[in-house]
């Protein structure tokens, strides 16, 4: 899932990011607005993040999970299962922010989750 971040540079790190894509449906769909955050508390599994993949730099910025930490990055997932572009195809991420709320069109605190590791089978 691809983003869109506006050039607005934050305010005391907020950034508005625009959902482009199907890979984060149910949590988020393609259109809906977000707030993510540099800096505060360290990633954790389950959140909700923005990230880029090194070994795919024409990517841009991408919305997704973090599943776990792995060297220095982040292994990160798509809540739809059945869209793959996550670090299943491109490898490790670097994580630039935490997703927080989604203020468009259905504002809310966008929650983290058990990461896929924490989950029963």
């Amino acid at each position: 899932m691809q983003t869109r971040r506006k050039a607005v540079g934050g305010v005391f790190g907020w950034w508005p990011v625009r959902v482009f894509g199907p890979s984060m449906t149910p949590t988020l769909r393609s259109g809906d607005a977000v707030l993510a955050r540099r800096g505060g508390r360290g990633v954790r599994p389950g959140d909700v993040v923005i990230a880029r993949f090194p070994a795919r730099p024409d990517i841009g910025l991408v919305v997704k999970r973090a599943v776990r930490r792995q060297g220095d990055g982040w292994w990160i997932q798509g809540d739809n299962d059945f869209v793959a572009d996550d670090s299943r195809a491109y490898g490790i991420a670097l994580v630039e922010a935490r997703v927080f709320a989604r203020y468009w069109p259905r504002p809310g605190w966008v929650h983290g989750r058990p990461s896929r590791d924490e989950m029963p089978e």
